[in-house]
């Protein structure tokens, strides 16, 4: 699913150094956002720290890419908790492990938006997730003291873009994302809604966003096998 596909009336849509809800780059992803030209949206901001989370290490300028905007930018959280989702893709890691080969550009797998108090609040569709998705899987924190805003208004709390490169101050290498986000959970920092606790409204809404899903991925088939083997009694042979 999109990141905007799953955003709920407490829930703004997501990011891609930051994307929220179910997937990253694909439908649905524009939810509200807009292009804008604001000369104090545009201004060289160095008020506090900006976070960027990859695979990738030994980097020292972020780069703009294209991603579900369809203009190049880099993502950045004002947080450093919000980033820990970026630290593995669902889609591109299942694909992996069982064998799929897929030469375009993979899906992103965004299952987070936002409660009320501003907080992330990672959501699991599919029972052990997140064990499946984060534990023991590596990557790297990027942080940059200043970035040149992009105006471009991403309508995602906490989160920056910029569409020149941006400099890095510091690399935080984290071992393994599972035990990061679980500790950004004890913190108080991030919530986490098991895939046992989702109400039987919620288990509903599931089933019919993971069928819409699907059927819209013609273009993706990493993406539909990514559905096809999570949720074996939603989408059938």
């Amino acid at each position: 699913m999109t990141p905007s596909s799953r955003a709920t009336a407490t829930t703004p849509p997501g990011i891609g150094g930051i994307d929220t809800r179910i997937k990253g780059e694909g439908r649905g992803n524009h939810a509200s956002q807009q292009w804008y030209n604001d000369e104090n949206k545009s201004r060289f901001r160095e008020d506090l720290m900006y976070y960027h989370a990859s695979p990738i290490g030994g980097i020292t300028q972020l780069e703009p890419r294209i991603s579900n905007h369809g203009i190049p930018l880099v993502y950045f959280s004002k947080k450093r908790e919000n980033v820990l989702v970026y630290l593995s893709n669902a889609i591109e890691k299942y694909c992996r492990e069982t064998g799929f080969s897929y030469d375009g550009k993979c899906q992103k797998w965004g299952p987070y938006g936002f409660n009320k108090d501003g907080r992330l609040r990672l959501e699991e569709y599919y029972p052990n997730a997140l064990i499946s998705t984060y534990k023991g899987v590596s990557g790297y924190i990027y942080s940059a003291e200043a970035i040149t805003d992009s105006g471009f208004a991403v309508q995602i709390p906490d989160a920056a873009t910029s569409s020149i490169p941006v400099e890095v101050s510091n690399s935080e290498y984290v071992p393994d994302a599972y035990e990061a986000i679980l500790q950004a959970e004890r913190e108080g920092l991030i919530t986490i809604l098991r895939y046992e606790d989702m109400s039987e409204r919620m288990r509903e809404w599931n089933e019919k966003t993971i069928k819409d899903e699907y059927e819209e991925a013609t273009e993706h088939p990493e993406y539909r096998h990514f559905l096809k083997g999570n949720f074996p009694s939603i989408i059938k042979d």
